[in-house]
């Protein structure tokens, strides 16, 4: 490894192993998992909160920029570099340190940095309780507290963005003083030395533990999502209401630990597929269910036809993978994948990534996993829309269904039936992602936009002018219909001026009053609104972590 000062001062802190400087081993970190990559001259895996703590002091002496990095699933750039930058950069990866611990019996947990989604979920299934999310970027190793910082959304009617107003966190005051803030609402000691063990080994006397410090979850969402005449978003990142310290901050602190609550689990489900190729067939359900309704379903996941055949086609064996692997095995594929991929990557004239056209080429020759049913109504309807509620309200639920579609337009799912149109929706999110990858030469890109409409939007469904679909290939529509949260993906044919289409697109939602990004956070690809400007600045005053995010200044205190 080379040596300088820096680099000396973080092997110090972390240990010579896990200080990692070869061009090659770093780049993985380097890369985000859509797009958008830079440099660091180094990458730091701590094996403990007190080295994490004693990295974060090497980096501040040396003036170092720090980018806090765990799974590296982010979709916007915002946990990698970008460009370049005025000062040295050390991505510091929290991924090693893992560690649950539960509260008031499974009620809440305390999560490590390196804590994902899957482990928590897992941990809590034998106790009958689940995480704040169940579905997406649980299976591909994203971690708790990595959604907490990203306010991500989910796909669960009843639970808003990730939220918590417990967490421990570093930052740079505006006197240029690192410093440790415990806001987890127990008491652990005065000092990091004391504060890090105890919370890394899960020491909490009960006495410690106080249940008055603060919410742990969003319990307003409920309220605010039923209100489907109102104006406005019911979910979205920039949300003021949900920007406080480890919450939404977007890697403008370094967090060791958050507490959330943890929900019961859900049992007794039942699925309805519903098809229509009236819009406002949707949107009357949608408003009445929510207006009327004694509670909410769990999800109502909505699909367009042609997001249906690109989903059928290029992510079939993302489906078939959770089938017959399932979602615990699900990490540890995405893993070796990205492994193969790495190893490839360094071979010439092979495409990349390898397993992707490997898995695509091998997926055709492999009968369709759908149940004919959903065939059936994919040739019958353009719109589809996957209710998933429990056992106790389909009475209720089927009244709604017929009151605004037509009796053959839905029907109740056998369990097969139901967990294969959910894989079916799960396996949609990344299927314009594998069409760019083969059809490489025929594609400039893909435009990723989730979006959050106002609540009372009765247009729902885009109309976009000739000026800009002339240019698009496939427009890909799905998202949690309810929330009114849509993932909108469009491949752009060869040559197209995406940067100009994409603000002309941006220029429509703004004008509808929509707010984006609704889940994926700002990262390197949106501008920063005021108030989440304001909560950037606050929270790293000196402009030391992540600097640039939201398309804010990397200059020192924000100077242009």
């Amino acid at each position: 490894m080379p040596t300088s000062p820096i680099l000396d001062a973080l092997s110090d802190a972390a240990g010579n192993d896990n200080v990692i400087t070869d061009a090659a081993s770093k780049r993985p970190h380097e890369i985000g998992y859509r797009s958008g990559s830079g440099e660091a001259i180094a990458v730091v895996y701590p094996d403990s909160l007190l080295a994490l703590w004693h990295t974060l002091q090497a980096c501040h002496q040396h003036n170092a920029l720090i980018i806090a990095q765990a799974a590296n699933t982010g979709l916007t750039e915002g946990s990698t570099p970008n460009n370049q930058y005025d000062r040295p950069v050390v991505i510091l990866n929290t991924m090693h340190l893992k560690g649950l611990h539960f509260l008031d019996e499974g009620r809440q947990v305390v999560s490590l940095p390196g804590a994902t989604l899957f482990e928590l979920s897992q941990a809590l299934t034998p106790i009958g309780r689940e995480p704040h999310s169940v579905i997406g970027s649980t299976s591909i190793g994203a971690t708790v507290i990595g959604g907490v910082c990203n306010n991500s959304g989910g796909a669960l009617c009843r639970r808003g963005p990730a939220y918590t107003e417990l967490a421990l966190y570093a930052r740079i005051n505006e006197n240029d003083e690192l410093e440790l803030i415990n806001e987890l609402g127990i008491d652990l000691g005065d000092t990091p030395e004391e504060i890090l063990p105890h919370v890394e080994k899960g020491n909490f006397a009960a006495d410690s533990v106080r249940h008055d410090a603060g919410k742990a979850s969003d319990d307003d969402y409920q309220t605010i999502i039923r209100g489907a005449d109102q104006p406005g978003a019911a979910r979205y990142n920039n949300d003021p209401r949900l920007l406080h310290g480890a919450s939404g901050s977007a890697g403008k602190v370094v967090v060791f630990a958050v507490r959330l609550d943890t929900f019961e689990q859900e049992k007794d489900v039942t699925t309805y597929y519903v098809g229509t190729n009236d819009t406002q067939q949707l949107t009357d359900f949608r408003f009445c269910f929510l207006r009327e309704a004694s509670r909410l379903p769990i999800t109502t996941e909505y699909l367009h036809r042609e997001l249906f055949d690109i989903a059928k086609r290029y992510g079939k064996d993302s489906f078939l993978l959770i089938k017959w692997l399932g979602t615990q095995r699900l990490p540890g594929a995405f893993s070796l994948k990205n492994r193969i991929d790495a190893f490839f990557r360094k071979l010439p004239l092979l495409p990349a990534p390898f397993t992707d056209h490997l898995l695509q080429a091998t997926s055709r020759l492999i009968p369709s996993p759908l149940p004919k049913r959903l065939d059936t109504w994919r040739d019958a309807y353009e719109h589809h829309l996957i209710i998933r509620v429990n056992g106790d309200m389909t009475e209720e639920t089927e009244h709604f269904l017929d009151t605004c579609f037509d009796r053959q337009a839905w029907f109740r799912c056998t369990a097969d039936e139901g967990e294969r149109a959910m894989l079916h929706r799960f396996a949609a999110a990344g299927a314009a992602v594998r069409y760019r990858t083969i059809h490489h030469r025929d594609v400039e890109d893909i435009l990723a936009l989730d979006i959050a409409l106002s609540r009372n939007d009765p247009t729902w469904f885009e109309q976009l002018p000739e000026s800009i679909s002339k240019d698009i290939v496939h427009r890909l529509y799905y998202g949690h219909f309810f929330c009114y949260v849509f993932h909108q993906d469009y491949i752009f044919r060869r040559g197209a001026d995406v940067n100009a289409l994409k603000k002309a697109m941006l220029d429509i939602l703004d004008a509808r009053g929509a707010e984006y990004p609704a889940e994926h956070n700002v990262g390197h690809l949106y501008p920063a609104k005021e108030a989440l400007a304001t909560f950037y600045r606050e929270l790293d005053p000196t402009n030391r972590f992540n600097p640039g995010i939201g398309k804010m200044s990397r200059a020192p205190y924000y100077r242009d």
